[in-house]
């Protein structure tokens, strides 16, 4: 079934004719949606959570300040919740808690986390417009390994990429290893 569904997203990815991707995902009111065919700023960043990933949660302040510093600068955030019985009503009470303004989608297939080549949450993955992965990995290196953290982080590596990409840069280090939740299989 997974190898049809791949071939499936391979076959529209060949059709499509551009960089821009035919990944479906769901909304909180549960309507699919194409976020990799809707890129309407300089890029969007998708952050992959779980509700129940303490080292995502610790993020959540410093994923708010991160979306408004580049908000003004046109580059979109989006938390996707990528474990399948992260039901729309326990996203809206995690956001709340947490104050999020982020917008969020629900992956309970894996296919944005698979597309991606994410891992564990929380884990970042920046597309230019154009559908381009300009980088993907951790957030920054304030977790070293589990139960491993600095007060601070060294490295904002996130922050980093964002800017060099605006900056009409290379990324300089496209791809970091996150620490985090592992993301489990959908099935």
């Amino acid at each position: 079934m997974r190898a049809i569904a791949l071939f499936l997203v391979t076959l529209g990815l060949a059709a499509c004719g551009s960089s821009a991707k035919p990944v479906q995902l769901l909304d909180l009111e549960g309507l699919s949606v194409s976020p990799l065919l809707e890129i309407d700023a300089k890029a969007r960043v998708f952050v992959f959570v779980r509700i129940d990933c303490p080292i995502a949660n610790r993020y959540m302040p410093e994923l708010e300040r991160i979306a408004a510093q580049f908000k003004p600068q046109e580059v979109e955030f989006q938390l996707v919740f990528c474990e399948r019985e992260e039901n729309a009503d326990a996203i809206r009470t995690h956001l709340k808690a947490y104050d999020s303004s982020i917008g969020a989608l629900q992956d309970p297939h894996h296919a944005l986390v698979e597309f991606s080549g994410v891992h564990v949450t929380p884990e970042a993955a920046v597309y230019a417009a154009d559908g381009e992965l300009v980088y993907r990995g951790r957030v920054d290196d304030r977790h070293v390994d589990f139960g491993q953290a600095r007060a601070e982080p060294t490295r904002r590596d996130l922050v980093l990429a964002l800017e060099e990409f605006l900056a009409g840069e290379p990324v300089s280090v496209p791809r970091t290893e996150a620490v985090g939740c592992y993301i489990g299989a959908t099935e």
